[in-house]
């Protein structure tokens, strides 16, 4: 199977989950409170994401919280500084962005996706966005990546490349998965 095919298939399920309303962030809220204060980016669900807006919410409360902003084609993410509640606008392909706002670097990323499997493999959008972001946090300093997902968007025989940036964890209204 090739990577359009693939997302083809995953974006299916997820729309199936994503209408029977079976989205949660309260394992991902329970993950993230054992990292209280560390600086950490979510998204700003799109379409039928999972909406990890409830658990950023939370973290917030205890330290910085980014989004991330496309700069270019080719380029990686930059991250805003995020609060509940501030003025966002649209960015590039209708994500919401804060409109203002002081630029951050997270330690942890919560990286939506399009299908993922048990071994940490994630299949995105296909702009590299997050394998560009994570290979270039990752030779900084350790970067947690945390797939937060729909149970049902698990593919095992996702087409992978030697680019791809693995999960460290993987989050679903049913648990937890550590590949």
């Amino acid at each position: 199977m090739d990577k359009s095919d693939a997302r083809a298939a995953a974006f299916a399920r997820r729309k199936l989950a994503n209408d029977a309303g079976r989205g949660t962030a309260g394992y991902l809220s329970e993950v993230l409170a054992g990292y209280r204060g560390v600086p950490l980016a979510g998204y700003m669900a799109m379409r039928t994401e999972i909406d990890p807006t409830a658990a950023m919410e939370e973290a917030a409360a205890h330290g910085p919280v980014g989004v991330p902003v496309i700069m270019g084609a080719g380029k990686p993410l930059q991250f805003r500084r995020w609060e509940p509640g501030c003025q966002m606008v649209a960015g590039e392909f209708g994500a919401q962005i804060p409109e203002t706002g002081a630029w951050m670097e997270p330690e942890i990323l919560i990286v939506p996706l399009v299908a993922f499997d048990r071994r940490g493999g994630r299949l995105g959008y296909g702009g590299g966005f997050y394998d560009r972001t994570l290979e270039g946090l990752r030779a900084k300093r350790p970067t947690m990546a945390i797939g937060f997902a729909y149970a049902a968007q698990e593919d095992d025989g996702l087409p992978l490349e030697p680019t791809d940036q693995p999960l460290d964890l993987i989050v679903t209204e049913n648990g937890v998965l550590t590949p």
